[in-house]
C-alpha cells in the first residue's frame, strides 16, 4: 500500500492510516546536503523504505510508545531527545515512571507496546536542550523549543527555512490536549497553548489527525478550539460537583476524558491524573475544596462561578 506523502521544501510527511491517528502517527522526515533527520518514527515508519531507513539522525519530539514504534529499524542512527523526556526513552524503567501507572497496568502496558508497536528501549538516547540545532546542511536547520504539558519534555521542532514547525501531540484534535501521565502537567500545557502561536510558522504539522496546515487563520482557529476543552473538562468536574460532591475515586468512575463504554489498560490511571490536575485548578482558584484531605474525602464546590 502506498503511503501519501506532502512535501514542503526539506520536509516529507508521511501520513498514517486515518491522517495518523492514533495508534499511528504521521511521519516527518527533513533532508539537508549532508543530513537525513527523522522526526518521531510512529507505526507508519514500519512501512517506509529508504526514505527512512537512510536516516542520519532522530530527534524525537517528545517520548510516547506511538512515537517510538519505528525506532528498532533505525539503531544505526543517533537518538537525540529532550532532558527531560530521555530517560522515558532510555529504559523500561524510564518509560514505567514517564506513565506513572500502577503496577498491576505497567505489566499489562510493556507487554501491550511490545507486541503493538515494536517497543525498544534506546540506552543510548542523547540528551538535549531548549534551543538546541541541527545543521543538516545547504541551509536547513531544525531547533527544539520546549513545549511542555504532554509530557515534560514536549518540544516543538522547528525547519527552517521554511518556518515549518512539527507540534507534535499539540495535534488540535477534537479529543483535545493529553495530560493524564506521570509527567503531565496541565498547567504547562495550558501555557504551552499559550505560546505555541507565537512561534514563528508559516506550516504547521501535527502528529496526528490534522496533518499539515498551511495558512495561519486556520491553524489559530483550530488551536483556540483544541484549547477550549481544557476549560470544558474543568467545568464539567465543576458541575458535577455542584450537584454530587464526590471522591476522587468516584471522579474517576463518571469519567470526564473518555467514554464510558470504552475501556484500555490505561484510561482509569490517565482519568485519575487527568481529573487530580482539574481539582487541583480549582482549588488554587478557591472555587473547590476537599473535606477531609488526608482520609480521602470528597470534593465539593466552594463557591458558585
Amino acid at each position: 500500500m502506498d503511503t501519501p506523502v506532502i512535501r514542503h521544501g526539506a520536509v516529507r510527511i508521511f501520513f498514517g492510516e486515518k491522517s495518523g491517528k492514533y495508534p499511528d502517527g504521521n511521519q516527518v522526515t527533513v533532508r539537508g546536503a549532508d543530513t537525513l533527520a527523522a522526526f518521531d518514527t510512529p507505526l507508519v515508519a514500519n512501512r517506509l523504505g529508504g526514505e527512512l531507513l537512510d536516516a542520519d539522525l532522530v530527534v524525537l519530539g517528545h517520548v510516547h510508545e506511538d512515537h517510538m514504534a519505528g525506532l528498532h529499524r533505525l539503531r544505526h542512527a543517533p537518538l537525540y531527545v529532550h532532558e527531560a523526556d530521555v530517560a522515558a526513552a532510555r529504559s523500561w524503567q524510564g518509560l514505567a515512571r514517564h506513565y506513572g501507572y500502577a503496577p498491576a497496568v505497567l505489566g499489562g502496558m510493556k507487554a501491550k507496546i511490545e507486541r503493538e508497536f515494536h517497543y525498544a528501549p534506546r540506552p543510548d538516547a542523547q540528551a538535549y536542550k531548549d534551543g538546541a540545532s541541527w545543521d543538516l546542511g545547504g541551509g536547513v536547520t531544525v531547533r527544539a523549543i520546549h513545549m511542555p504539558g504532554h509530557t515534560s519534555g514536549h518540544c516543538v521542532l522547528l525547519v527552517e527555512p521554511g518556518g515549518i514547525a512539527f507540534i507534535g501531540d499539540i495535534d488540535l484534535s477534537s479529543f483535545g490536549p493529553y495530560y493524564g501521565d506521570a509527567t503531565s502537567s496541565l498547567a504547562d500545557f495550558r501555557r504551552t497553548l499559550a505560546g505555541v502561536r507565537d512561534i514563528p510558522a508559516k506550516v504547521w504539522v501535527t502528529s496526528h489527525h490534522k496533518g499539515v496546515i498551511t495558512d495561519r487563520e486556520t491553524f489559530l482557529v483550530l488551536l483556540k478550539a483544541f484549547a477550549s476543552r481544557l476549560d470544558v473538562r474543568e467545568e464539567a468536574i465543576a458541575q458535577h460537583l455542584r450537584r454530587h460532591p464526590s471522591t476522587l475515586a468516584e471522579l474517576v468512575a463518571h469519567r470526564f476524558v473518555y467514554p464510558r463504554d470504552l475501556d484500555d489498560l490505561y484510561y482509569a490511571d490517565a482519568e485519575r491524573r487527568t481529573i487530580e490536575q482539574h481539582l487541583e485548578s480549582l482549588a488554587r482558584a478557591g472555587r473547590a475544596k476537599q473535606e477531609d484531605a488526608a482520609e480521602g474525602g470528597r470534593w465539593r464546590m466552594a463557591r458558585p462561578g
